[in-house]
Formats: C-alpha cells, structure tokens, sequence
C-alpha cells in the first residue's frame, strides 16, 4: 500500500464540521477515510459520486390554491409580526441561491 502524505485542507463553517464529525464519529470513521474514500470514488466513477443539484423550490403552478394562500399568509404574517427579511436581505438570500 503507498504511503499517504498528501494532506487536505479546507475551510468549513464550524458547527458544519461538528455535526458531520458527531455523525463519523458514531460510525466509527475517521474524516480522513472518509475523504480517502470519496477521492476513490470520484476517480472510479469518474466524476462526484452523488448528485448535485439545486433544490426544486415549489412553483406557483405546481401549487394549489390553498398551499399558495398558505404561503402567502405566512409571509404575511411574518411581514406584520416583523419576522420578514428586508429587502437588502431578501436579495442577498436569493442571490446566495443561484
């Protein structure tokens, strides 16, 4: 077996890392098997070994009336309760998004 030397580093939010290092540690899997095993992966399937895509956020065409009246009085009531985001921040969310 080659000798692993290589080292990986990358930058992640802490909580992130504390929760996926909560779930390897029950399995008992050390972080760095877990990313032996994905660069082994990427390399036999010749590409990311899952799917990544972005998340299919409802339209108002796949809605019914009552989920979109739903939503709509969420929002609402978010907007009246001050719980909404503002504009600024509305923009910056869906911008993250894309």
């Amino acid at each position: 077996m080659a000798t692993k030397s290589a080292n990986v580093t990358a930058r992640v939010q802490p909580e992130i890392k504390r929760q996926a290092e909560a779930v390897l540690d029950k399995i008992g899997l050390p972080v760095s098997v877990l990313i032996d095993t994905l660069y082994r992966q990427i390399i036999m399937t010749g590409g990311v070994p899952y799917s990544l895509t972005v998340p299919n956020l409802p339209t108002r065409d796949s809605m019914t009336d009552e989920q979109f009246n739903t939503m709509m009085e969420k929002g609402y009531q978010q907007a009246k309760t001050g719980k909404g985001l503002s504009v600024d921040q509305a923009f910056t969310k869906i911008r993250e998004g894309i």
